[in-house]
């Protein structure tokens, strides 16, 4: 899973946030923030701390955390640059 799908995973996600109840609101952002930023170690310190994953979604997030790592700097870049527009979009309605 590289490239293309891997943007479109990231789309989805964004757009689940996007439309998701308040509450969900947090947990996508830091989930998302964390997924483009931060490390494997971090998401499942992070938000995924209070969730009982499995090994097989562990080894999932793995490979989705390494696709995402293997983007060009610049577009790994536009994707943060995205985030920050759409949070900064809804800052009114958290």
């Amino acid at each position: 899973m590289k490239g293309p799908t891997t943007v479109l995973l990231l789309l989805s996600f964004a757009l689940c946030w996007s439309f998701g109840m308040a509450s969900d609101n947090e947990f996508f952002l830091e989930f998302l923030q964390t997924l483009l930023v931060g490390s494997l170690d971090d998401l499942f310190e992070g938000p995924l701390a209070s969730y009982k994953i499995n090994p097989d979604a562990k080894a999932a997030m793995a490979e989705l955390k390494s696709c995402i790592d293997s983007l060009a700097p610049v577009h790994k870049a536009e994707l943060v640059k995205l985030l920050v527009v759409v949070l900064d979009s809804r800052g009114g309605d958290a």
